[in-house]
């Protein structure tokens, strides 16, 4: 199990990391069309599909050592994963403010990391 725990912190380096970065990048695209490059949404995706997994192994964590996590842990993952499906989810509607929508989402995505790992949990 200490291997999945090991998984589970590095993945918050990679969430916190990745969406920081993806969401300023995703913010300078927005007022630099010259960096807009397909390569902002491959980062986009591997950071927020990093959270669902981080999600999952948290879970999993969770259930399988009966780890007495801190409320407000869990309330940020949930938040977390609920962002990148209406960021998603919003993606044609804001077809034009796409880069405004997944640079905030991305900074915010950061943020709930950072609040998550400061809580502490598995």
């Amino acid at each position: 199990m200490n291997s999945l725990r090991g998984i589970h912190e590095l993945l918050s380096w990679v969430i916190i990391i990745g969406n920081g970065v993806a969401g300023l990048w995703a913010l300078l695209a927005h007022q630099v069309p010259k960096i807009r490059h397909q390569s902002l949404w491959w980062v986009t995706a591997f950071a927020q599909i990093a959270i669902a997994v981080q999600v999952s192994i948290g879970v999993g964590l969770m259930v399988k050592e009966n780890i007495d996590t801190p409320q407000f842990h869990l309330f940020y993952g949930f938040v977390a994963f609920i962002t990148v499906g209406i960021a998603y989810s919003y993606r044609q509607s804001l077809r034009q403010y796409q880069y405004l929508l997944y640079g905030g989402s991305g900074l915010f995505l950061m943020g709930l990391g950072i609040r998550a790992m400061f809580l502490g949990g598995a």
